[in-house]
């Protein structure tokens, strides 16, 4: 069901963008921002993961850089019976952990070096877990199309309101409602890509923290080491944007007042109360923070 909902909320989006091209341009203006949307989706798959990892100078690594990390995720890795990722460790203090790559069998994962500092190896092994449910799900690849297309409608937004200010753009047998419909498509178009990502983003959070939980059977471990990421005052040093938030395990951004309403993630305490439910239903190892 979980599939489905984020297969239709992938379709509203690129529906949207096609839409938005057609408000600013009209019925080429629909055709060009088609085109663009496939181009978009063949650069994300081929491409997000070496942009990501650029982006935020993550280094590979291998065992005897650091053995407990590498040593976690494979321990996680073969439990999800999945190849080995590449393991990378990004230069920052803010605590956070995310995967990307195309498939299972192009993926990596990446942690802070603040993260590192903080968590222990079962709290460690947990946010490990969380990012490998991501590959298992291939949540990198819909995370990273759906900032990809939720930045493109923010551009053709822009398009949009200027062309309001100005009269609108293409010959009058093809704009669509002049400038109220651009003026419209620059207000309305962003705010519903943000809370389509924004479902598309916590649907996945939820799905990987009960995954993990169940990989591991630790699911009180994630619990901890989340709110020991949430709390951290180095939270939202970490230097990224906001197109690549969604892949976080913690949202790097504010999430105070109206802007929690809009955020990526679900609330920590929702996510933390799930684990303990998770933590019921069966045995699961104890554990001591």
């Amino acid at each position: 069901m979980n599939s489905l909902k984020v297969a239709i909320m992938m379709i509203a989006l690129m529906a949207l963008f096609v839409a938005v091209g057609y408000v600013v341009g009209g019925r080429s203006g629909m055709v060009i921002a088609l085109v663009f949307a496939m181009v978009m989706n063949f650069f994300s798959y081929w491409y997000s993961d070496k942009v990501v990892l650029k982006l935020y100078r993550a280094r590979e690594i291998q065992e005897q850089e650091h053995p407990r990390l590498y040593r976690v995720v494979k321990r996680v890795t073969t439990t999800a019976m999945i190849p080995m990722p590449k393991v990378c460790i990004v230069p920052s203090k803010a605590p956070n952990a995310f995967a990307t790559g195309r498939n299972m069998n192009h993926a990596a994962v990446a942690v802070t070096e603040g993260m590192l500092e903080i968590l222990n190896e079962e709290e460690l092994e947990g946010v490990i877990g969380h990012e490998v449910a991501h590959i298992l799900n291939k949540d990198m690849l819909i995370g990273t199309i759906a900032a990809t297309f939720a930045g493109a409608i923010g551009i053709l937004a822009s398009i949009a309101r200027w062309g309001a200010i100005f009269g609108g753009y293409g010959r009058s047998d093809e704009r669509n409602g002049g400038a109220i419909g651009l003026l419209a498509a620059a207000i309305v178009a962003p705010l519903m890509a943000m809370v389509i990502q924004m479902a598309i983003s916590r649907q996945r959070e939820y799905k990987a923290d009960r995954v993990s939980g169940l990989m591991t059977g630790k699911p009180l471990a994630l619990a901890s080491a989340l709110e020991k990421l949430h709390r951290s005052p180095n939270r939202r040093a970490f230097a990224g944007n906001r197109a690549t938030a969604n892949l976080m395990i913690v949202n790097p951004l504010s999430g105070r007042g109206i802007a929690s309403w809009f955020s990526t993630h679900p609330p920590l305490e929702k996510r933390i109360e799930r684990l303990q439910e998770l933590a019921k239903e069966a045995p699961y190892q104890s554990y001591v923070r």
